[in-house]
């Protein structure tokens, strides 16, 4: 197999050896340091993925973004997806709809209820029921969870 060699500064190097004593970082991005750092070494692509535990092709794709992107492939990159566009008052009255009693046949409020219930009192045009139990997470209230 071909060696594939990255060639860090010495500034890179000890930006690199910085944030991996940090010891804050989740655990993919201290596995890229660690490859980066080897691969600088000499390491093969293949000795590298054995070492960090991945595919020789995860390791050939971190090569590709560090020649693309420079130190920032050792982040991952912002994904797409709709962002939640639920207003602070919104999520309030959602939580105060959780603490009401439940509608009449049922015990307790479920989930889904809760955002049917929501969509139907015109709080908002859309809720999942993942995005109630966001809500009420983050509300700290436990009455459907």
């Amino acid at each position: 197999m071909k060696k594939a060699y990255i060639q860090l500064t010495n500034d890179q190097r000890k930006e690199l050896k910085g944030l991996q004593i940090k010891g804050t970082l989740k655990v993919r991005v201290q596995k890229r340091i660690i490859a980066l750092l080897e691969l600088d070494k000499g390491q093969t692509q293949a000795a590298v993925a054995k070492i960090i535990n991945q595919s020789n092709t995860s390791v050939s794709q971190l090569v590709k973004r560090f020649k693309a992107r420079g130190m920032q492939c050792i982040y991952d990159e912002q994904r797409p997806g709709r962002p939640i566009d639920i207003t602070d008052e919104q999520r309030d009255k959602i939580t105060v709809l959780a603490c009401e009693d439940a509608p009449e046949g049922h015990s307790q409020w479920s989930l889904r209820l809760l955002a049917d219930k929501a969509i139907e009192l015109g709080y908002c045009e859309h809720l999942s029921h993942t995005q109630v139990q966001n809500i009420l997470r983050e509300k700290n209230s436990n009455r459907t969870l």
